[in-house]
């Protein structure tokens, strides 16, 4: 029979993976700036294989643009006023699919930057959530079939760290909500259950602690702040203050058939997660680069990355590909009016005021794999650190600059993000 403290080394090697609250180094939060308060919540969502960009880029110019009647991007039409188009950003530390995936939120894995390979939404989340009962919450639409691979996850806890997306519902409404059954004393009983085993870790790890060097006395700090961080998971201070919804339907998450059904479920749970006031963060990740999903809710025969490579004249498969990404442009819609509908939970006005949406891309022109012009879409105002309702190109920029800004957004002093060698500062323009 193995022993306890087997247990709890054991306990401990699973715990490490959990993100770390220690702020790092180089970029604390900021007072805001020029009477704007920092933007309170970060959501990104991402779709894969890239763009057609004569098909992506709106019409006119930066205050008059507008979405064509043949472009991806028509069902936004509604939503001009509120958005933020950007074209021209380019990756300088990944092209093509893998390379593009990896650095789409990281600007490269380097563990020597003052990001130190972490992604976006991780480092905003340690700076704004490290208090929250989920520092951050990752969920998925088919990102399970091909396994944890720099081709499908986009979110990283560290250089090369992988943080994976909970593609079931059903899954993430337990881990939110405490379980199915809404038996006070079953769930009285579990938590009980649950605290022991916490004691029993903390007060071992404290125990260790006094008696190693100074090295390792950080690392298990280490341990002992991702313990916490469960705990606050586990449990909740406020569990009474958000009304449990009703629980997800049973859905195979595997089932390609299945998307728009398990894409709707995920965008309603991480809207509730952050008007619950759950997690500050959070990341909805539909499948991944190479996604082979054929979506024939809107009518595709072939699937989405043999589609992303339809030559000009290919009229057929072009338009396939465009019923897709218009989809896609629906889902945004769908996170941005659910959103405006749902108070805002510290305030006045709606969840939309203050919340900074980002839609992400891993590629630019899907046909020649390549990381240059990639689209970006920025929604509201991030609690007035933005002027949306403006299309902005800028000729090829880093895309570094993007991420420097959202941190800025926040109130995080930082001017890099990633590899400091593809430049300094924020994008202009964008206030």
């Amino acid at each position: 029979m193995r022993s306890r403290r087997d247990f709890l080394t054991s306990a401990g090697a699973a715990l490490v993976a959990a993100p770390f609250l220690n702020v790092l180094r180089g970029g604390g939060a900021a007072r805001a700036q020029d009477g704007v308060a920092p933007a309170k919540r970060l959501l990104i969502f991402f779709s894969p294989n890239g763009t057609i960009p004569q098909f992506w880029r709106p019409a006119g110019g930066e205050n008059d643009y507008r979405f064509s009647p043949d472009g991806f991007l028509t069902p936004l039409s509604d939503y001009r006023d509120d958005l933020l188009v950007l074209n021209g950003i380019n990756f300088l530390t990944g092209n093509n699919h893998e390379g593009g995936m990896g650095a789409m939120l990281t600007n490269g894995n380097g563990a020597g930057s003052v990001s130190e390979g972490v992604s976006i939404d991780q480092f905003v989340a340690q700076r704004i959530g490290a208090e929250d009962r989920f520092q951050s919450m990752e969920f998925g639409v088919l990102t399970d079939p091909w396994g944890a691979s720099i081709q499908t996850r986009m979110s990283y806890s560290g250089a090369g760290q992988y943080l994976h997306p909970d593609a079931d519902p059903r899954s993430v409404f337990r881990r939110m909500f405490g379980g199915i059954s809404q038996d006070e004393q079953a769930l009285e009983n579990l938590r009980l259950r649950r605290r022991s085993i916490l004691d029993i870790s903390l007060g071992e790890l404290n125990d260790i602690r006094g008696r190693v060097g100074a090295l390792e006395r950080r690392k298990l700090d280490r341990h002992l702040d991702s313990i916490r961080s469960l705990e606050r998971s586990l449990f909740p201070e406020e569990r009474g203050a958000c009304q449990t919804p009703v629980a997800p339907g049973r859905m195979n998450k595997d089932d390609y058939a299945m998307v728009p059904q398990l894409t709707r479920a995920q965008i309603d749970l991480a809207v509730t997660a952050l008007s619950c006031q759950m997690t500050k963060v959070a990341t909805i990740q539909l499948s991944h680069t190479v996604s082979p999903v054929v979506f024939s809710w809107v009518g595709n025969t072939d699937g989405h990355h043999a589609l992303s490579h339809a030559a000009n004249g290919d009229l057929v498969n072009v338009e396939q590909f465009r019923q897709a990404e218009r989809w896609c442009a629906s889902q945004f819609a769908y996170i941005i009016d659910t959103l405006k509908a749902t108070p805002n939970p510290e305030g006045d006005g709606s969840m939309f005021d203050d919340t900074l949406i980002l839609w992400a891309k891993e590629l630019g022109d899907s046909r020649a794999h390549v990381c240059e012009s990639v689209p970006f879409v920025l929604a509201g105002s991030a609690g007035g650190a933005f002027r949306p309702g403006r299309y902005l190109d800028y000729g090829g920029v880093s895309h570094s600059k993007l991420l420097v800004s959202i941190c800025q957004a926040f109130g995080i002093n930082v001017d890099t993000f990633g590899d400091p060698a593809t430049g300094r500062g924020g994008l202009d323009r964008l206030s």
